[in-house]
């Protein structure tokens, strides 16, 4: 069965001033469309897993967020905490300064921690490709599938840009079968939308999930 459009959606609400009133709409809108996932900062955890509970939007938070710049060991706590909190999915940020100094190791290993913690979940990775030439974006993703990743993302949507068209079907190119693609940051029309899925990415992050369902 094909898959509705409601569930490529990650209704996500990533704001530092965001209010448990903005928390609980995002919730009611998410439940409303059913969409795949509520994507909140893991101080929210806790309470969108209680308030989701009779639904099946999952909950889905951010690790190491927005710089990824977290040593492994706290990604990989937060990681864990977030699970503990009713987290059923981790996007997390890669070290971006290791994989731009070439330090592949250390990018894979900081990965693979997050993976490791997250005990079987979803986890998405997050490259940031804004800040990397297509050859860090290549290596990045290789880094996730290597550490067994559910997800390559694209970006956090706090840098100097989101998603293309291009990344995500290089993303895409570059992980086949063995990853899928999440495309975040700037999708605010049903042609963004439908243009990401066509390059192949199966999940869209974005705070216009409401205006894309009317679209």
């Amino acid at each position: 069965m094909e898959k509705k459009w409601n569930k490529f959606i990650d209704h996500t609400l990533l704001k530092a001033n965001a209010t448990k009133d903005e928390i609980t709409h995002l919730c009611d809108e998410a439940k409303q469309y059913d969409f795949a996932s509520v994507c909140v900062n893991p101080v929210w955890v806790s309470y969108c897993a209680k308030y989701l509970s009779d639904c099946d939007v999952k909950i889905c938070t951010v690790i190491g967020f927005p710089l990824g710049a977290n040593t492994s060991e706290v990604k990989a706590f937060e990681a864990k905490n977030a699970i503990e909190n009713g987290s059923d999915e981790i996007d997390m940020v890669i070290n971006i300064g290791a994989l731009k100094a070439g330090d592949i190791e250390t990018v894979y290993k900081d990965i693979q921690a997050v993976v490791d913690a997250s005990q079987g979940r979803c986890v998405k990775v997050i490259i940031e490709t804004c800040l990397l030439t297509d050859e860090e974006k290549v290596l990045a993703c290789q880094q996730a599938m290597k550490a067994k990743a559910t997800f390559v993302k694209t970006s956090t949507g706090f840098s100097t840009g989101g998603a293309t068209v291009h990344d995500v079907a290089l993303m895409k190119q570059t992980v086949g079968e063995q990853c899928e693609v999440k495309a975040s940051g700037g999708v605010k029309t049903y042609q963004d939308m439908q243009d990401m899925i066509d390059a192949g990415a199966t999940r869209i992050g974005t705070s216009s999930g409401v205006s894309l369902m009317k679209q």
